[in-house]
């Protein structure tokens, strides 16, 4: 049940990290599907000493300016368990306020998600990813993202299974195929069941992301949080399976960066999110059945 990967394409005479990984290397990394057992879709994903839960909600209903329009709508909730950290962090509802760095991730994982999704084909419904950090050791953003894809796939196979009606044939996609479907996500009772022809699968192609940065004037890709708190410029970068990108976020924390260094994270940062790529497939094709 679980996806693995370590290493990223090679780069230029990598340098030892305190860990002990190249400059181009990612964090041990491992994806397992369907650990909920309620949620439409579910992950949970290690980075590391990073652990994310993903999992996505269906409801029949969507925001209030896209009813009556046939589109659906993917949105993310992101928080952090009190001591997800080395010291306890007070959870944000017993403040009564969601701090300005919480909007900001759960705008990017709704935002990374919907990109790679054809909303018109959800009918109206609302896909709803909540990405709780049960251990937090950097990259916590980029680690919700790279395992709510692998939920939205389930939670998105359990609804073309719900298109299933006996005696009727299945309902063919009209983009990317769901990948290698099995038998052990069947529809809950009580489900509504969606006409075969109304079915088209909404996920065009993967989505993953990964941090990279600058630290001691070294481009290191995957930063632990000892290295992102020393980092002189950290990035997080979102990309598609076919090599475009979603978001970069890149920040000079110290001193500015020229170009090619610009470049040179880019590329080290497509070679992390490749790896994981092919995480994401392993774990989709151990849950179902490929």
């Amino acid at each position: 049940m679980l996806g693995e990967a370590r290493q990223t394409a090679p780069q230029e005479e990598p340098v030892p990290r305190l860990d002990g990984r190249r400059s181009d290397e990612l964090r041990p990394c491992r994806i397992t599907p369907g650990v909920l057992a309620f949620a439409e879709g579910s992950a949970l994903i290690e980075l590391g000493q990073t652990r994310v839960l993903c999992a996505v909600s269906v409801e029949d209903r969507v925001p209030a300016f896209l009813r009556g329009t046939g589109s659906g709508w993917i949105t993310a909730e992101y928080a952090m368990l009190p001591r997800a950290t080395q010291t306890r962090t007070p959870r944000e509802a017993a403040t009564g306020r969601i701090g300005g760095r919480t909007h900001e991730i759960q705008r990017l994982i709704g935002r990374s998600l919907r990109a790679i999704t054809d909303l018109t084909a959800l009918g109206e419904r609302t896909l709803t990813v909540d990405c709780d950090v049960l251990q937090a050791d950097g990259g916590t953003r980029t680690a919700a993202i790279t395992g709510a894809y692998v939920a939205l796939v389930l939670a998105c196979e359990r609804l073309r299974r719900q298109a299933l009606t006996p005696g009727l044939p299945s309902p063919q996609p009209s983009a990317t195929p769901p990948p290698h479907a099995g038998e052990g996500l069947g529809v809950r009772e009580g489900e509504p069941v969606v006409e075969p022809s109304e079915f088209r699968w909404p996920l065009r192609q993967a989505v993953a992301a990964v941090s990279a940065g600058i630290v001691d004037g070294e481009v290191l890709l995957d930063l632990a949080y000892s290295e992102d708190a020393r980092a002189e410029v950290d990035f997080n970068v979102v990309m598609t399976e076919d090599g475009r990108f979603v978001e970069v976020q890149g920040t000079a924390e110290r001193q500015p960066f020229d170009r090619h260094v610009l470049d040179r994270i880019l590329d080290l940062a497509a070679g992390g999110i490749r790896s994981l790529f092919a995480v994401q497939q392993e774990a989709i094709r151990a849950a179902l059945g490929g």
